[in-house]
């Protein structure tokens, strides 16, 4: 079963809260994409005390540089950046009250209680299917940091967008589970 989870702009704390590790979810609605040099930016911006560009309370980000239109596209290939790459920023946009990050890849270790203590949660999106994940963007406009290019931050229109939960607001890590389901019974 396929979850749809509406982001518009911001996400209901409590399906984020039902969620578990191993769920399927459709996302739509808004995404803001982020990127290693935007969560650089926005850090660096909140130590100034200077206001960040966008309102990431209640947010899903979506780790992503999306690669140049061709003509009659929104965006071309919009597949998922690697969450170790954010490690040291998800404090940060946990504390600016997002609530999920889509990207790609494991968590392990101690950043694992910072999902739990914000009541955030880790959705993996298929690393390998940027063209596919590219066309559920419907809208895609730069909202700040124009001069970082394909890094830049965007607001995606998202529709029928594929993920599943990797970290779920309680602890749970499905790829943990997964991989102790399988040893327990590696014919399955």
């Amino acid at each position: 079963m396929v979850i749809g989870l509406e982001c518009r702009p911001t996400v209901d704390p409590a399906a984020i809260h039902a969620l578990k590790a191993g769920d399927a979810v459709s996302l739509s609605g808004e995404l803001i994409t982020i990127r290693d040099a935007t969560a650089k930016r926005l850090v660096e911006l909140a130590a100034t005390g200077q206001p960040l560009p966008v309102h990431l309370g209640g947010r899903l980000l979506y780790a992503v540089g999306p690669s140049p239109a061709r003509p009659g596209q929104v965006v071309g290939s919009a597949g998922p950046t690697t969450i170790e790459r954010f490690v040291a920023y998800l404090p940060f946009f946990f504390e600016q009250g997002v609530r999920g990050i889509i990207a790609k890849g494991e968590l392990h270790g101690p950043i694992m209680r910072e999902f739990e203590k914000a009541g955030a949660v880790y959705f993996a999106a298929i690393g390998g299917l940027g063209a596919l994940l590219g066309k559920q963007v419907q809208r895609a406009e730069v909202v700040a940091f124009p001069d970082l290019g394909p890094e830049a931050q965007f607001r995606f229109e998202v529709h029928d967008f594929p993920a599943v939960v990797i970290i779920d607001r309680h602890g749970g890590n499905y790829h943990e589970t997964a991989r102790a389901r399988w040893r327990r019974d590696p014919a399955r």
